[in-house]
């Protein structure tokens, strides 16, 4: 989709002409488009929109797709069973995708088939993929063992048409290391019934245990004659496309030059070539195998990478990094850290490939541009076209295009290459090239070719490779660490101090010190409906905006006033045995030499559900043992992970091993995942968090289990200071920025954020005694290992109701109050006999007009449903439409 285009599904245009359709999940259209082939074995083609193959997307987006995928695997496999297993990804479009999915298993090596032939590394097998344009897929891992366990193996692929390519990879590996279990994952399940049970025989056939795991199911209607309709049809759009040329041509030719050639434009566009710092030996890809170990070793390196890239490009607001054909994996991580710096306000992701399609300009057809290049990587099986989609026309003001170094070749930089091509579509052409992996047992047997580098201004007309470099794949493998950003060691100089109240919150100013900036002269707020529908569609992330504050009426504050007098003592309790552990747990964490602390701890609260808990932490400290903890509150967005600066100035002013993350309680454990996979690139962080109530079982130190009542729950800034979300856009939060929040100053006659946290304190004394037997019992718990439940009971929900996505799935009384306070709810399920705990939630759910279904068995009090697929066009479950 185009910006100012209507919203129309992409498939549309295919849909009307040929009677070919999508059944199944709503969710397909969102997921996939269609678009014609210009291949005689099938008509039309699947188009994924969250691939980042065909249609250029949010990197983070796509990697993130694929991550959840392998968290569902890890979580089906179990974790003993999730460190056996091998993930193998498809050549080429899901190589990127099967990447991901092993990110999110965790401890999985990865490897993916290929169709180019490595000289001097065997086979350890092969398939053919039938429907294809190019069938044949080798197996070329450096470890020749890597497939010959006996764990479980996951294959990964973007689409499931009628199951033969994963058919074909298992008959092949089976015959020679039989195991007892495959999970197979896609983007889209689309075969259908007699494929189903051809699958299931052939699963029975062979003994072993056959899971599937994808993101959306359905099936692909194909009316009668549909192949030959289509190739009809392709061949008269052809035509019709060469002779709107000819017109054009002749009309410039009648009226002077008319609209300026691309040749004209790519001779004006500028041209570098960047060095990137690849780090010596690590996989591009797993072409050869993806370990662990590499993945430790790319997350260490990507900073300082994007941190070139956003050098390079300089003022562009609107770049595409591209990819080069199975090259998936190394550029979408390239582009999501790039996305994550905030440098460019806009960064989309694709890549080349071999795939011939029909490209029309129309906003109904997935495919609506096309480049035409020639293959630049001396393919085996001999010269061909190579194409880039939906790039031209895309409005993009730089374009990152990453190619391995086995691919940096003169017909890369000929006047019909692909740089070429880019430079008639944008104003910038960036090369980056990352080295070629090669098995170091190959490596050993090859000359050593030397090859100067570019810098990062330096034009590619200077930069083009040798001809002994072209020729050999080894010629780009330099020596090479990752470099830390020169900046980086200033950074936390660089940042502001902490705000405090009164000028930010209501709170006191020793209270908290939030490590955030002042956005409350921006206007931020957007109506519940714009929002959700903006987020749904991946037209927009949830931080980049806020929701309009909800004003309590005088009925829902008094519901508020008798919860907090209700449960002030029992939250007391919590809040008691929770500082407790924290005290006693802290000074025996690792530190460098062995050593231990002998200092307090630093407690940073998750803005802003966490907060409150962390205020009332410090008042306990304080109160019981005389212990003035230092408290700072700090941002964290799911999907785009922790303010990196504000660990950076947390990391310049006290020891990371003091630092105890805090928040409110846990649903399903995402911000739990989130923290821990952000810090994995800081040092001396604990990813251990701290919550008043752990309900899903995702931490090892809580107050509680139980999924109650928190008040600070029942309402949004006006409980917590007079802070709103936090904030994360591009336009206003820069590489040196804490994320921002807004104070709202105008709410300070609602404000009950120190009523809340006195009345709470004022049952320390009372609660002390319990206190102290929660603390010793859960001192000396022998396992107080997460159980991850609430994960489990999420994915279960997610799947029984048909929603499909663990993102709209909120569970616990705090994650159901604020769907009803901040999104579209869909429903409501609430534990049968549920008491005075719902009644806010109740009230609310009526005021919306919300269904609130009883349920046997629920694992939580209650669970907010989060309409699926929402439009302002939507129904509620009980099929009317969707009330403010």
């Amino acid at each position: 989709m185009r910006e100012g285009d209507n919203v129309v599904w992409s498939g549309s245009w295919v849909a009307e002409r040929l009677g070919v359709g999508l059944d199944g999940d709503e969710r397909l259209p969102e997921l996939l488009g269609l678009a014609l082939r210009r291949n005689p074995k099938r008509a039309h083609l699947l188009v994924s929109n969250v691939l980042g193959k065909h249609v250029p997307q949010s990197p983070g987006l796509v990697w993130r797709t694929g991550h959840d995928l392998g968290v569902r695997v890890r979580g089906l496999l179990g974790a003993e069973e999730a460190a056996r297993a091998v993930v193998l990804g498809y050549a080429e479009t899901a190589t990127g995708l099967g990447h991901a999915v092993a990110d999110g298993v965790g401890l999985a090596p990865y490897l993916h088939s290929t169709r180019r032939p490595v000289d001097g590394v065997p086979q350890a097998g092969g398939f053919e993929e039938s429907h294809s344009h190019a069938t044949s897929h080798l197996l070329l891992p450096e470890d020749p063992l890597l497939l010959a366990g006996d764990g479980p193996l996951v294959l990964v692929d973007d689409e499931f048409s009628t199951g033969n390519t994963v058919l074909n990879t298992i008959r092949d590996l089976h015959e020679r290391h039989p195991r007892r279990r495959y999970v197979i994952v896609a983007l889209v399940d689309m075969r259908g019934g007699r494929d189903r049970e051809r699958f299931d025989a052939f699963a029975t056939a062979i003994g072993a245990r056959v899971d599937l795991v994808a993101t959306a199911t359905g099936t692909v209607r194909l009316p009668d004659g549909v192949l030959a309709r289509g190739q009809a049809l392709v061949a008269e759009q052809e035509r019709e496309q060469e002779r709107e040329q000819e017109r054009e041509r002749a009309q410039m030719l009648a009226h002077g030059r008319g609209a300026e050639p691309a040749a004209e434009r790519a001779a004006r566009a500028t041209r570098s070539r960047i060095d990137l710092s690849w780090p010596d030996g690590l996989p591009d890809g797993g072409r050869h195998g993806f370990t662990p170990g590499h993945r430790a070793g790319l997350e260490a390196a990507l900073p300082a990478m994007a941190d070139t890239l956003a050098a390079a490009l300089g003022p562009a607001r609107r770049v595409l990094v591209l990819g080069f054909e199975e090259l998936m994996y190394a550029p979408l991580r390239l582009a999501a850290a790039l996305e994550d710096t905030g440098a460019v306000p806009e960064v989309r992701y694709s890549t080349t490939t071999r795939s011939p399609v029909l490209a029309v300009d129309d906003p109904g057809y997935a495919i609506r541009s096309r480049l035409v290049f020639p293959a630049h990587d001396d393919p085996a099986d001999g010269p061909g076209e190579r194409y880039a989609y939906n790039v031209a026309g895309g409005g993009f003001d730089a374009v990152v295009a990453v190619v391995d170094s086995a691919a940096d070749t003169p017909a890369l930089h000929a006047p019909d290459g692909l740089l070429a091509q880019l430079a008639g579509h944008t104003p910038h052409v960036v090369l980056a090239v990352v080295p070629s992996y090669v098995p170091a047992a190959v490596a050993q047997s090859l000359p050593t070719v030397a090859q100067s580098l570019p810098t990062v201004a330096q034009p590619l007309s200077a930069a083009a490779p040798s001809p002994a470099a072209a020729q050999s794949p080894v010629a780009a493998v330099r020596p090479a660490t990752a470099a830390p950003s020169p900046t980086a060691h200033e950074r936390a100089s660089m940042l502001a101090e902490p705000l405090r109240g009164p000028d930010f919150s209501s709170y006191a100013p020793d209270e908290v010190g939030w490590l955030l900036q002042d956005l409350s002269d921006t206007e931020l707020e957007a109506p519940t409906e714009e929002r959700e529908e903006a987020i749904q569609s991946g037209g927009a992330h949830y931080a980049e905006s806020l929701p309009v504050e909800y004003q309590p009426s005088e009925q829902y504050q008094q519901l508020f006033k008798a919860a907090l007098e209700t449960s002030a003592a029992r939250i007391a309790r919590a809040v008691g045995t929770v500082t407790e552990t924290v005290l006693a747990e802290v000074p025996r964490r690792p530190r460098p030499g062995g050593r231990t602390g002998d200092s307090r701890p630093v407690l940073v609260s998750l803005a802003r559900a966490g907060t409150p808990v962390g205020i009332l932490m410090r008042r306990w400290a304080l109160a019981r043992h005389g212990i003035d903890l230092p408290h700072y509150a700090v941002s964290i967005v799911r999907g785009r992970g922790i303010d990196a600066n504000a660990l950076r100035w947390l990391a310049a002013h006290h020891d990371p091993a003091d630092v105890v993350f805090v928040d409110g309680w846990t649903g399903k454990g995402a911000i739990t995942r989130e923290l821990a996979e952000a810090l994995r690139d800081f040092d001396g962080f604990d990813p251990e968090i701290a919550v008043l109530a752990d309900p899903g079982g995702c931490v090892r130190t809580y107050g509680t289990r139980e999924d109650f009542l928190i008040p600070s729950a029942c309402l949004n800034s006006t409980v917590s200071g007079l802070i709103s979300r936090t904030v994360l856009r591009a336009d206003l939060v820069g590489p040196d920025d804490f994320h921002g929040a807004k104070y709202y100053r105008e709410l300070v006659g609602s404000d009950v954020s120190g009523h809340f946290l006195d009345t709470v304190a004022d049952r320390f004394d009372e609660v002390a005694d319990a206190v102290a037997g929660d603390a010793e019992a859960l001192l000396a718990a022998p396992d107080r290992a997460p159980t991850w439940e609430g994960w489990a009971a999420v994915e279960r929900i997610s799947e029984e109701y048909g929603i499909h996505d663990v993102n709209l799935v909120k569970p616990g009384v705090g994650e159901t109050t604020r769907v009803l306070l901040r999104r579209v709810p869909w429903k409501i399920l609430a534990q049968r006999g549920a008491g005075a705990d719902l009644d806010h939630v109740r009230l609310l759910a009526e005021q919306r007009g919300v269904p609130v279904e009883e349920v046997d068995g629920l694992p939580y009090t209650c669970v907010g449903l989060i309409h699926p697929k929402y439009t302002r066009g939507a129904t509620g479950a009980d099929g009317k439409a969707v009330s403010a």
